[in-house]
């Protein structure tokens, strides 16, 4: 198959992406081990997007969810494909902005009864005093539209009204949007890879986090912690909370549409009792240190480059052959996939598509 990966010069980007153009490498190796044709397109312009419609490959895989133009907005790459009937990677431009705005999210699944930590939302000068604020004190500030920790330090994790304001006016002058600022959970952080399989199968990679304690006693996993590799990764070895956050990660990527493939960060608070905080539809897939690959590793022993088949098979399989393509995973037909020997068969299993 004819396989393009997308990205764009990602320094300024402050969401949600593979990495750097050494970590779409990684997933550019692994590919070619796979016998496929594959090509890593670097998009700045509408041309290089039109030459790659003229290319036409069988599967372009999205590595970034849009690419910047000066003076003009956005191209957001899977409506893009979409209008030229391009095969892609991934969630549609739709779902992909429950990724890029933290409090859409949460407000669809709220309606679906799932659980997220309370919050609101707050610019500069909006509220006047610690009484007007919708929730007590301690609140945990962040952008409502970054990820890999950006934004996030120690000054996050806020205590008293003088606190909020200035973090609030802070985060503002940088990211020109209003403050997420959430109940702060009090528990645990964990992650869970989600990678659709054949037949209507998810595997469930849930890990926990747990971030270097900072300077106010705190686990912050901010930016810092994110860019260092601080932060310790293990394996859900309770089988109680390994079974609630599959459950909430199913649940989440279900109601979200998510298709493909996804992250989802879960906190708790200290009754262990589970909360949604956001999901990453482009994860991260520096080799070695991403969270999405390491959290298949640590609860399923995939290694980086079966972690890269995987994601791309339900694309691969929407590509037209003289084998019957499979239908796109049923929101209401999802099996959870929990153990090697079940992964192993699903490899097994795969529907051989020839390689031209």
């Amino acid at each position: 198959m004819n396989i393009e990966i997308i990205t764009t010069p990602n320094d300024g980007l402050k969401e949600s992406g593979f990495g750097s153009l050494k970590s779409c490498n990684s997933v550019l190796k692994s590919i070619t081990k796979m016998g496929h044709n594959i090509k890593l397109t670097i998009c700045k312009t509408k041309k290089d997007l039109e030459q790659i419609v003229t290319r036409n490959p069988d599967l372009v895989i999205l590595s970034v969810k849009y690419i910047s133009l000066k003076n003009e907005n956005d191209i957001w790459l899977s409506e893009y494909f979409t209008k030229h009937n391009i095969n892609y990677t991934g969630s549609s431009m739709e779902v992909l902005k429950f990724d890029s705005n933290k409090v859409l999210a949460k407000l669809h699944l709220k309606s679906k009864g799932i659980r997220t930590a309370n919050y609101f939302t707050a610019i500069p000068g909006e509220y006047k005093s610690k009484k007007d604020l919708p929730i007590v004190f301690p609140l945990f500030l962040k952008p409502i539209d970054a990820a890999n920790g950006n934004g996030i330090d120690d000054l996050s994790f806020v205590t008293n009204f003088e606190e909020f304001e200035s973090k609030v006016l802070s985060l503002h002058n940088s990211f020109k949007l209003p403050i997420l600022a959430e109940e702060y959970l009090d528990g645990k952080e964990f992650t869970v890879s989600v990678i659709a399989a054949e037949n209507g199968e998810l595997i469930i990679s849930p890990i926990e986090i747990i971030p270097l304690i900072s300077t106010n006693g705190l686990r912050i996993l901010g930016q810092k912690a994110k860019k260092d590799d601080s932060e310790e990764l293990k394996k859900v070895d309770d089988n109680d909370m390994l079974n609630k956050l599959t459950k909430l990660a199913t649940d989440v990527y279900r109601e979200l549409g998510v298709r493909d493939f996804g992250r989802i960060d879960i906190k708790t608070n200290k009754k262990g009792e589970c909360f949604f905080m956001e999901v990453n539809l482009v994860p991260g897939m520096t080799h070695g240190s991403s969270y999405f690959p390491k959290a298949c590793e640590i609860e399923n022993k995939l290694t980086y480059d079966t972690v890269v088949r995987l994601m791309l098979n339900e694309g691969l399989n929407r590509i037209p052959t003289i084998l019957p393509i499979l239908d796109t995973i049923a929101c209401n037909n999802i099996n959870i996939v929990h153990n090697q020997e079940n992964i192993a068969n699903i490899l097994q299993q795969e529907v051989l598509i020839p390689i031209i």
